[in-house]
């Protein structure tokens, strides 16, 4: 009987075992078949469907994409019928939109601007705009002062606003912050640009002082951008988020002078500018030009909604934690006033940018087993107009910032073909670079920080308007070393054409741009937000970070 007893045991025993064994290759198999389906998916993205995207939202067509206009009805229309078409649900509620209340503020180009002896021409040498909401803005015999680099920043014992009095008075500053003049100084944060060189916070700043106008010195080099760039952009329709004040906290007058303007501005106050930047450099500065400004800023403006676009793909596990991907979706419209080509197609940027959503939700919509938390699309309005659509998503969160594991932007992508490096913008701000590093090594490919750190790119897109509310943020994309000598070729030829259309009608779709190194850049961001998708951590600050605090 006993032995009876232990040969059923034994029997008993053997039939688990082999039932654990097989479950236990079953798990295994099952593992191995999602790991297999993530690497199918993953070398799907495919460069004719981000091809296809880009050139389809930089058409004519589209009529550059500019908010509250058709161009917007037809972008909305497309994105939701693609983010649908995957398996995305809508991200707000019902609805794939979030209604982003906008104030479109329109300045008359009928004006000039007076400083002393000199009158200077919109556009040309000066562009001028008010962010109040009244008819008519007159600057009349306004103290002119320049106030060095406009910067209050306590951290760095830096306060270019010390022991002046700015109220009711015109003020003059420089682009950029201190450490770019000075780097080996180690000044603020030495050639990289810190949030107090961004012409938003010379606004913000000027405004707290109680300054009736400002004017930015604009510069090339210290700006990263040229004349061009200012004009366009700064003229025309200019929006901004509708506020409770009317923008009656905001200074009077805000504009931006040519290098050549200040020039003769100081020369006539008997001062000579290079050295005046030099003074400037060493630490906080403020000089009287004994002289007056004035001019008269004529406005139209309208209330308008705009959409932010909001889609979905729920987690498996823990669909309250997302990870948000951010592109916007706007660029600058047509200028009607304008000979021949009138439309800013904004093919670079930042179709580039929208289409790499719409492939990485296509991705992600095709994995055998979800990703544990959810995926969610976050494609924005009024970026150009200075990351409106993400300022107001990320202080009227649809989704919990304290449910938001991390935000991954994408902007302007590497049409320059592959690269042997990525560039990670704001290099050193998160352990989301920890997830990085691991994409970019699958691809052969180290991290490198951006090549023109004092640019202030980090502050210049999306990713920001979560950053500065605390939500862990990565910005990064093709580096400066190409993969080949035939790349290395290509890559001089198009990177004039890139750079000198920035912002310009001729940023248009082009059948000669590579898309190789979108598709690594895509494939790369893909793997870090289903890594991050699938853990059970959460991204941290790097303690020297300024938004860890």
């Amino acid at each position: 009987m006993k032995l009876q007893k232990r040969a059923v045991t034994l029997a008993l025993s053997a039939s688990i075992f082999a039932l654990a064994s097989a479950g236990c290759s079953e798990t295994k198999n099952e593992a191995a078949k999602v790991e297999n389906n993530f690497e199918a998916v993953y070398q799907s993205i495919s460069t004719d469907v981000l091809k296809q995207h880009t050139k389809t939202l930089s058409s004519d067509e589209f009529e550059g994409r500019l908010p509250t206009t058709p161009g917007e009805k037809k972008t909305l229309d497309y994105l939701t019928q693609e983010l649908t078409k995957v398996g995305f649900k809508p991200g707000n509620g019902d609805s794939f939109f979030q209604e982003v209340d906008l104030m479109q503020i329109t300045a008359s180009p009928d004006m000039s601007l007076t400083m002393g002896e000199n009158t200077f021409t919109y556009k040309e040498n000066m562009v001028v705009g008010s962010k109040r909401e009244v008819s008519e803005v007159n600057l009349a015999d306004s103290d002119i002062l320049f106030l060095g680099y406009g910067v209050n920043a306590p951290e760095y014992d830096w306060n270019d606003y010390a022991d002046v009095d700015v109220k009711g008075k015109t003020v003059i500053v420089l682009v950029n912050d201190p450490g770019f003049a000075n780097p080996e100084k180690e000044l603020f944060q030495g050639s990289t640009m810190t949030y107090y060189g961004r012409w938003s916070y010379k606004y913000e700043e000027a405004s707290r002082q109680g300054a009736e106008a400002v004017f930015i010195v604009h510069e090339t080099a210290p700006a990263s951008y040229g004349w061009s760039v200012v004009a366009n952009s700064w003229s025309g329709p200019q929006y901004g988020l509708v506020t409770s004040d009317g923008g009656a906290s905001r200074v009077a007058v805000e504009g931006w002078l040519s290098y050549d303007a200040a020039v003769k501005v100081f020369a006539d106050a008997g001062l000579n500018f290079e050295e005046q930047k030099d003074y400037a450099a060493q630490g906080a500065y403020s000089v009287p030009l004994n002289m007056k400004a004035a001019v008269t800023v004529k406005n139209e403006f309208e209330k308008s909604k705009s959409y932010n676009v909001l889609a979905t793909l729920p987690g498996s596990e823990r669909p309250d934690e997302h990870v948000i991907y951010t592109a916007h979706w706007d660029h600058l419209g047509k200028d009607e006033s304008k000979e021949g080509d009138q439309i800013y197609n904004g093919a670079h940027d930042n179709a580039t940018g929208t289409a790499a959503s719409l492939a990485m939700a296509k991705a992600f919509s095709e994995l055998n087993t979800k990703p544990k938390r959810s995926i969610t699309m976050l494609i924005v309005t009024a970026e150009e107009q200075g990351l409106l659509g993400s300022k107001y998503y990320a202080e009227n969160p649809i989704i919990p910032l304290d449910k938001t594991v991390a935000n991954i932007n994408m902007d302007a992508m590497n049409v320059l073909g592959r690269t042997k490096d990525v560039s990670v913008i704001g290099m050193g701000k998160s352990d989301l670079e920890t997830h990085l590093e691991k994409a970019a090594s699958r691809q052969g490919r180290a991290l490198t920080q951006e090549a023109t750190p004092q640019a202030g790119l980090y502050y210049r897109s999306d990713h920001f308007s979560f950053a500065k509310l605390g939500v862990p943020a990565l910005y990064a994309k093709g580096g400066s070393e190409p993969i080949d000598e035939a790349t290395a070729e290509y890559r001089k030829r198009t990177n004039l054409v890139v750079r000198g259309c920035y912002h310009q009608v001729c940023d248009q779709f082009r059948e000669s741009w590579d898309f190789g190194g979108i598709k690594e850049d895509t494939q790369m961001l893909f793997e870090v937000g289903y890594d991050i998708a699938n853990s059970d951590e959460w991204p941290k600050w790097a303690p020297t970070s300024e938004f860890q605090r």
